[in-house]
């Protein structure tokens, strides 16, 4: 099973392995959404949607259709 950044809990890290870049705006890789980034969760809003994310310092609210789009790997540190 693919784990993706939808599957993330709060308060967990993981590093993003692979973006389906036809599936993603352009400006969220601009943002920093690219593999090799950490990523944490840091919030969800009511109904689970959407996710709001710490990005290599960067913070951004994304949706959980696009989340499901972006390969992580959950780091244990």
């Amino acid at each position: 099973m693919e784990v993706t950044l939808a599957h993330l809990k709060r308060g967990e890290k993981a590093i993003i392995v692979d973006v389906s870049s036809m599936n993603i705006p352009l400006k969220l890789l601009e943002m920093g959404c690219l593999p090799g980034n950490s990523v944490e969760l840091l919030q969800v809003a009511p109904f689970s949607d959407p996710l709001y994310l710490n990005i290599n310092g960067t913070h951004l609210a994304i949706r959980k259709e696009t989340a499901i789009h972006i390969l992580i790997e959950i780091t244990h540190e």
